[in-house]
């Protein structure tokens, strides 16, 4: 298990805007793999189609993930995330493979630690961290996928919480600096997975720092589950997070109110999974734009998202890095009532000078504590 590199994040994090690497599978697909290709000689007789299931690269493709992970970090990724988005039982369920779950995140954390090392040795003033990766997996805990039974659950807590734990030893024992909990669109999924957390951390007496990223699924500004990006926060801050953010679902021009809402309530860094710096292949139009602006102002770390290749993954927006990182503070808290939600906590600095909401400070302005506005 990597030594707590909360600290050293925390002071790289205050002084410039570190970067996450950005998607695996968007990467990995472009190197138009086969059937047999995933299977390899070891999985030559497996049941199952195994095409598409990308974390089964890091037992039957290592290079090929070697030499992604090794892309983004000429790239200028500060954090590279292991080959682990799918490696949960629930979610290996789909290829009868999920009793390879602590292989796959064992090979997936170690590779990623091979190739962040060979950097940090070569520009020791620039270390390089690892984000060991645990996804949402393909169930539900809070919605029924039957329309016509509500009350049915195809997951229990305990099952998504026991999956977690053995998906998280073995990035612990892999090498991870840091755990990501990513792309998070049902909030009951997330506790279950920062439950696993700690009754991890507990049972080998040191906790290593935590990221949480949610996703914004529509217009509406909320979850799949119906929670609005501060309800979201509200709901996880008791994992003291070392960084709360936003998946780029919605892209990044109607993401920025989502980020900037973050940035307003929470006294942790924020990270930003923007869309891609310029025009590149994808499915998804809004992922093909380049936004005019992006949300770095309220943001300590921004991620290359889908990018479909390396030359793309190697040209950052120029506004990325013209600002600031955000600063924060602990702040003073106070509950008020938010519409038909219950009761929220609001954040606000016990500074009263210079009061600005985030979405009146342009693109060159550093976020700072003494902007948070005071509530209404």
């Amino acid at each position: 298990m990597q030594p707590d590199n909360t600290e050293l994040l925390k002071r790289l994090l205050a002084e410039r805007i570190l970067v996450l690497d950005g998607g695996m599978g968007t990467m990995l697909q472009n190197y138009r793999l086969t059937e047999a290709d995933y299977r390899s000689q070891r999985f030559a007789d497996h049941s199952h189609d195994l095409r598409g299931n990308h974390d089964l690269l890091v037992l039957t493709q290592p290079d090929i993930v070697r030499e992604v992970h090794a892309m983004y970090l000429e790239a200028g990724a500060d954090l590279i995330s292991s080959n682990t988005f799918n490696s949960t039982a629930a979610s290996q369920y789909d290829y009868r493979l999920e009793h390879l779950v602590s292989e796959l995140n064992f090979n997936a954390a170690r590779l990623a630690r091979e190739v962040a090392d060979q950097y940090t040795e070569a520009q020791p003033d620039k270390p390089r961290f690892v984000a060991g990766v645990l996804g949402p997996t393909s169930k539900t805990a809070s919605i029924s996928p039957d329309v016509n039974d509500p009350a049915f659950r195809n997951v229990s807590f305990d099952e998504l919480k026991n999956g977690y734990r053995e998906a998280l030893a073995g990035l612990l024992d892999g090498g991870a600096d840091l755990i990501l909990i990513e792309t998070v669109f049902d909030t009951l999924n997330a506790k279950a997975a920062i439950f696993a957390c700690e009754e991890e951390f507990e049972a080998r007496g040191q906790r290593l720092p935590l990221m949480i990223s949610g996703t914004i699924t529509d217009a509406s500004g909320r979850t799949l589950t119906g929670q609005t990006a501060e309800a979201f926060w509200n709901s996880v801050r008791h994992a003291r997070p070392l960084t709360i953010g936003l998946n780029c679902a919605l892209g990044a021009e109607l993401m920025r109110p989502y980020i900037e809402e973050l940035s307003r309530v929470c006294d942790t860094f924020i990270c930003c999974y923007r869309t891609p710096a310029c025009p590149i292949r994808c499915p998804i139009p809004a992922m093909t734009k380049r936004p005019k602006s992006l949300p770095a102002c309220c943001a300590s770390l921004v991620s290359r998202a889908c990018s479909t290749s390396s030359a793309a993954a190697a040209a950052p927006h120029p506004n990325i890095f013209t600002p600031s990182p955000r600063r924060y503070s602990h702040s003073h808290r106070a509950c008020h009532r938010s519409s038909r939600h219950g009761y929220a906590c609001r954040a606000w600095s016990h500074s009263t000078s210079d009061r600005k909401p985030c979405s009146s400070i342009s693109a060159s302005a550093p976020m700072s504590p003494d902007r948070v506005p005071l509530p209404s």
